[in-house]
């Protein structure tokens, strides 16, 4: 699963907005996606995701969520 994938799959899972480390959090936990040399996830690579993909995320009030 890309890093995309797995935010996108979180965020549907939850059924609400979150901030950046929940979804880092949640990644890690449910071993959703591993980066390189089994570094954890961040919440400034889940920003830098969100970021370049304003057509499938919205920041709001803190918080990230779905566009649909």
């Amino acid at each position: 699963m890309r890093i995309e994938e797995a935010i996108v799959y979180v965020l549907a899972s939850s059924g609400h907005g979150m901030k950046t480390e929940q979804i880092a959090r949640e990644i890690n936990e449910r071993k959703l996606f591993i980066r390189k040399g089994n570094i954890p996830v961040d919440g400034k690579m889940v920003y830098a995701v969100i970021m370049s993909h304003p057509d499938t995320f919205a920041k709001s009030e803190g918080r990230i969520r779905l566009i649909i």
